[in-house]
């Protein structure tokens, strides 16, 4: 029952209000949810959550001590989408 209750007290916020806690834009908050790079969320009906423990656990595997941090560079290709090869253009408009 006491995890039952702890669930409860667990505060959800919507993207905006997300974004707006991390310091990032709404924006990119949906192209890291959509790239899977992005905090834990929850689909409660038509409408995306995040709990605010999610996103401070999410910020906090984040933290780096310098650029050298290999976390550093985890961090910065968060959201980024991996390059398809370029499709080659059709025979007509060469």
């Amino acid at each position: 029952m006491r995890d039952r209750l702890a669930d409860i007290s667990t505060r959800y916020v919507r993207t905006p209000e997300a974004a707006r806690l991390l310091g990032i834009s709404p924006r990119t908050l949906e192209t890291y949810r959509c790239h899977g790079s992005g905090p834990t969320f929850r689909k409660l009906g038509g409408r995306v959550v995040y709990a605010t423990d999610d996103l401070e656990a999410w910020a906090d595997q984040s933290a780096c001590r310098s650029t050298s941090d290999p976390r550093y560079v985890e961090a910065r290709a968060a959201g980024r989408a991996e390059t398809s090869p370029r499709v080659a253009a059709h025979p007509s408009h060469r």
